[in-house]
């Protein structure tokens, strides 16, 4: 078979699969975004069952996995009236008895069960009234059970969809398009691996493993046949990443900031706010090589919330004016946008640095103007949200762009601005979101890592507790304590779109009891949430910030990037509705100024094991690193923000958390061979040069840039 033809087939359109046809294929693609042949391959089953062992109905322990049984059945009932009707039977073995239970197909059912008659019985038991039942059970009769329909003892199942199953693609249908497809395909699946990896590592040939991963004849070969497929994933993201870090390093040339001069030195010696760390100053270094290197630097800069990346950043842009440069900040929500550009502004009244302010709902005309000055070259640094991506932002000389809060702008978003120069500006991507070592190395693998891992002098650290509701009179009397030494106090509710009526309610009834514990006129207390007027959001948080009020109540639309210094005690309601890395970042909102400050995590007096081990972990450490390792273990990368959207990880097996070793190891792995033969030119390397090539193709950036 030539070559063509093997592509050719893996890129067949589904619909000429027997058994598909022109009415299901547009189903799959829908709903699995599955067009090939190819892609078919690829839909993985979610977990396999074993079929090869039967139980006995006094060992069913747990709810969860699928069993069979074998027995009799020995009475059936229907049970209910219209719609609530259900036929219940009794099965039994030599060990016990349960129930089987079917709400739809009733008749079907009853033309099969014949009472005393042996059946084997598949399904997964649940727990109702202390009693275990199997609702919808597969009945399979030994005599006539024919072994056509299942090729091994393990049975994939797929995900499938009600739109799908309307259209018979139930996860049985499916298993059997794979038993029409695989011996089609399996001799034109080509080896994306050299040999020697394979021999190395006693990987399973590609080949095999795409057959075992649906079809696999016992535990050992199914493990073996993920632990391949995840190796491919992993080894050939990484590869990928590291292959664009060569180009661009390569291809883009960088502005060379040759001169520390007045600027930085001016607003250095004159009006930092506070020493910098030890850490920060580490970091200004790495840059500043970075920059006079010749190459375009692209970095990320990792910091828990309060330890100087923004200074860090201006120190920076006041490099880029000393070079004859103008330098641009972009936060993903204008709130965010807005604090930058104030407290920037006012850390530079002093100065001769002209800074400006660019959003969605800037006033046309002066949008004009800005456009104007800024590619006059009037403007040095301009901050906003990503209207500054748009193509009508024009600059006279964009030297620097800092990127804040990475995780919501992906690498496309990235590179657009490397096109507002003919050299592409240097990129710095911050971010306070505490993304452990080898996860960041994956996900921003085009970009160097530069961590700020310590808090400034002066700062005491947080001290966390976690109360019950039945300790509500205790928390008041801290807070009153804290109140009277002059303190402040954030009060912050949970408010999620679903319930956020319900959210608003519990705000309310907050602010009331709040009220009568903390009677005026000895305390004041504001309110700010999300049906509020901008104006009087502003108005209340002025009063804050002005002290005019000691406690402010809020939901937690507010949480991004407010700065009282003055405030030291944060109390999260309800907080086992919050997520870790919310709890964390809620928590680094107090704590700004010198004085020792408190984060008090309120909960219901019962709480689910999970809420427990999310609310220890914040008392037990403030290291946004810890915490960021443990909300993994807790809840899988799937979560941490934008590792969906950035479109590099559409991992269908590996995990970067479980599989942490491989994600470490492949790296490497792809390190050793692009040092050893950047452009894979090697033939030992043939397979692993066409392969990537094939995936740099199908997406349009990747082509662009390699």
């Amino acid at each position: 078979m030539g070559m063509m033809t093997q592509i050719d087939l893996l890129e067949t359109p589904i619909e000429f699969l027997k058994g598909v046809g022109p009415k299901r294929a547009e189903v799959m693609r829908q709903e699995f975004n599955v067009f090939t042949f190819g892609d078919l391959l690829q839909y993985y089953p979610y977990r396999h069952i074993d079929k090869s062992k039967i139980y006995h109905i006094s060992d069913i322990q747990s709810e969860g996995a699928y069993i069979q049984l074998k027995g009799r059945i020995v009475s059936s009932e229907i049970v209910g009236q219209q719609r609530a009707k259900r036929l219940v039977c009794r099965f039994m073995d030599e060990t016990g008895s349960i129930e089987l239970v079917w709400f739809n197909g009733i008749r079907w059912v009853q033309d099969v069960i014949r009472e005393n008659h042996e059946f084997i019985v598949f399904g997964k038991p649940t727990q109702f009234n202390h009693r275990w039942n199997i609702t919808h059970p597969e009945l399979i009769d030994p005599k006539t059970q024919s072994e056509t329909t299942v090729p091994t003892s393990f049975q994939p199942l797929y995900n499938t969809s009600d739109k799908a199953k309307r259209a018979g693609l139930d996860s049985k249908a499916i298993s059997k398009l794979m038993m029409t497809l695989i011996p089609q395909v399996k001799d034109v699946i080509i080896e994306h691996l050299s040999g020697s990896i394979l021999q190395n590592l006693k990987l399973m040939p590609l080949k095999e493993a795409m057959s075992h991963i649906h079809f696999p004849r016992d535990m050992q070969s199914l493990s073996a046949a993920m632990t391949r497929l995840k190796f491919d994933e992993l080894f050939f993201t990484q590869l990928k990443l590291l292959k664009l870090k060569l180009l661009t390093s390569k291809r883009y040339k960088g502005h060379i900031f040759s001169v520390v001069g007045d600027n930085f030195n001016t607003f250095y010696h004159d009006y930092l706010p506070f020493p910098l760390t030890n850490a920060q100053k580490r970091v200004i270094k790495e840059i500043r090589a970075d920059m006079g290197s010749g190459r375009q630097m692209n970095r990320l800069l990792q910091g828990d919330v309060g330890s100087g990346k923004t200074i860090t950043a201006l120190l920076l842009m006041l490099i880029a004016k000393d070079n004859g440069f103008q330098s641009c900040l972009m936060a993903p929500t204008e709130i965010l946008a807005t604090q930058h550009y104030e407290n920037i502004k006012k850390q530079l009244s002093q100065m001769n640095v002209r800074v400006e302010f660019l959003s969605g709902s800037t006033k046309t005309a002066k949008r004009r103007q800005l456009h104007e000055d800024l590619q006059n070259g009037d403007i040095d640094i301009l901050i906003g949200t990503h209207a500054l991506i748009e193509d009508e932002v024009k600059f006279k000389n964009l030297g620097f762009v800092v990127i804040d809060e990475q995780h919501r702008f992906g690498v496309e978003q990235r590179a657009k601005l490397w096109k507002k120069n003919t050299t592409p500006p240097h990129i710095l991507v911050m971010t306070a979101t505490p993304i452990p070592r080898t996860l960041a190395m994956t996900l921003y693998g085009d970009l160097d890592l530069s961590v700020i891992d310590e808090l400034p002098k002066g700062r005491k650290p947080i001290v966390t507790a976690h109360y019950f509701e039945r300790d509500r009179l205790r928390l008041y009397g801290f807070l009153r304590r804290e109140i009277q030494k002059g303190r402040q106090i954030f009060v912050v509710y949970p408010l999620i779109k679903e319930s956020e009526k319900l959210d608003l309610q519990d705000l309310m009834a907050g602010y009331e009891a709040m009220s009568q514990a903390f009677p005026l006129p000895d305390y004041a207390l504001g309110i700010v949430h999300g049906k509020m007027k901008a104006e009087e959001k502003e108005m209340e948080m002025q009063h804050f910030i002005n002290k005019q009020t000691q406690i402010l109540l809020s939901t937690t639309v507010i949480e991004v990037g407010i700065d009282v210094p003055n405030a030291t005690v944060m109390v999260v309601e309800n907080a086992e509705r919050f997520g870790l890395s919310q709890l964390h970042q809620l928590r680094g909102r107090v704590g700004r100024g010198g004085e020792q400050s408190y984060c008090i995590l309120m909960s219901s007096d019962k709480l689910s094991n999970d809420s427990k081990q999310r609310l220890d972990a914040m008392v037990s450490t403030n290291d946004g690193f810890e915490i960021a390792n443990f909300d993994l273990r807790l809840r899988g990368p799937g979560d941490i923000q934008g590792t969906q959207q950035s479109g590099i990880l559409d991992f269908k097996l590996a995990d970067l958390v479980r599989d942490e070793k491989m994600v470490s190891y492949t790296r490497q792995l792809a390190m050793t061979i692009l040092d050893k033969d950047p452009n894979l030119k090697n033939p030992e390397n043939a397979p692993i040069a066409k392969y990537l090539a094939q995936l740099m193709s199908k997406n349009v950036f990747w082509g662009m840039i390699s």
